[in-house]
């Protein structure tokens, strides 16, 4: 056994050292005073500096290093059952050996996520340093909140330029490069949301984030924002906004939503301000037509053509890409979400109401 151990030494080590740090993890994520020093001092800087440096190029580093990953996983698998074959010394040693490494690698990558994004879902919330805590909601409330919305995205749509077809017109471009300065505006609400905005970037394969039923992500590993470029552009700007809250160590999905709303609707920028609208609506009237059909019914029809036709444009978007591997990807991510302590998973998101509600 020790003639054994000595062989793989090192891998052994490796090995070991992963598994601490994970276990420090497991028991340190319980305690809020260190999980928030880890992201105040350590992770969030670090992912800044990253980030940084990610920027200097146009193109996602994380949609590149997850080519490479995928291409390695290829490469070392039919190595390592090449170099098994050949072996003429015990393959089961070689097999272990080429276990371990791809076992670690794993570790590994599980272990930064951990530390790099997972240390944010057991740190203060946003609910926890703004004040804002999500309460129930009463039928009446939601009803009010949702015409409030629809008045609101009804007047913001004005201001929206139009195509052809009547659809949301406004460049991806001008919605980019406009994305720095919308959060200026909640500085002096939410002062602990300050911080300097770099444009993020598109995906180069949106399609493939589409087909994963996503409009985005934020990087963990690279400090970088990744926008699906090629689903509809009159909810990029909300999210945009979004993703650029998870940028400022914003865990949850439904505080990322209700930051994005609140952030867009009162920005001033009518891209922002009608997407902000839209994506609150969304949301509402979801809610609002499992309470109350009647109420629901009546407010979509004070709804503009206009307005109506970005939202039919969105469902007939994303009904295109319902698919195994949406519901794959969504199970996987909700599997995440409940992992990091988020009990709800994706239908967390339905949270943000309660959100709205208690702002509003």
């Amino acid at each position: 056994m020790k003639e054994f151990f000595n062989r793989n030494k090192k891998l052994h080590i490796w090995l070991a050292v992963l598994l601490v740090l994970l276990l420090a993890f497991l028991i340190g994520r319980n305690s809020r005073p260190a999980m928030n020093f880890l992201v105040e001092r350590v992770t969030q800087p670090l992912k800044d500096a990253v980030g940084a440096v990610c920027y200097l190029v146009p193109f996602p580093v994380i949609e590149i290093l997850y080519i490479a990953a995928g291409l390695w996983v290829v490469v070392y698998i039919v190595a390592s059952a090449v170099k098994i074959r050949r072996s003429r010394g015990s393959r089961r040693t070689v097999a272990y050996r080429r276990f371990l490494v791809f076992l670690c690698v794993l570790l590994t990558v599980a272990d930064w996520l951990c530390l790099s994004w997972g240390i944010n879902y057991y740190a203060d919330s946003f609910q926890d340093k703004s004040g804002i805590v999500a309460e129930e909601v009463s039928v009446e409330e939601l009803r009010r909140l949702t015409a409030y919305f629809t008045e609101g995205l009804n007047a913001a749509s004005e201001a929206i330029p139009r195509d052809e077809n009547g659809l949301f017109a406004v460049s991806r471009e001008e919605i980019f490069a406009d994305s720095t300065e919308i959060y200026s505006c909640i500085y002096d609400e939410f002062p602990f949301l300050e911080r300097k905005d770099r444009v993020p970037k598109g995906m180069i394969f949106s399609k493939v984030l589409s087909a994963m039923g996503f409009t985005g992500f934020y990087s963990g590993f690279t400090g970088e924002s990744v926008l699906n470029v090629d689903s509809p552009e009159a909810f990029l700007p909300s999210t945009i906004v979004h993703e650029l809250a998870h940028q400022r160590g914003i865990a949850s999905e439904q505080e990322c939503n209700f930051v994005a709303i609140v952030t867009s609707t009162q920005s001033g920028n009518a891209a922002y301000v009608y997407s902000g609208y839209l994506l609150g609506y969304i949301h509402l009237s979801n809610a609002l037509y499992r309470a109350d059909t009647d109420s629901w019914r009546e407010l979509r029809a004070q709804l503009k053509e206009e307005v109506l036709l970005d939202i039919q444009y969105n469902n007939a978007y994303w009904e295109q890409w319902e698919s195994p591997v949406d519901a794959v990807s969504q199970k996987v991510y909700d599997t995440m979400l409940k992992g990091y302590g988020q009990e709800d998973g994706v239908q967390s998101y339905g949270t943000v109401v309660d959100l709205l509600a208690a702002y509003y």
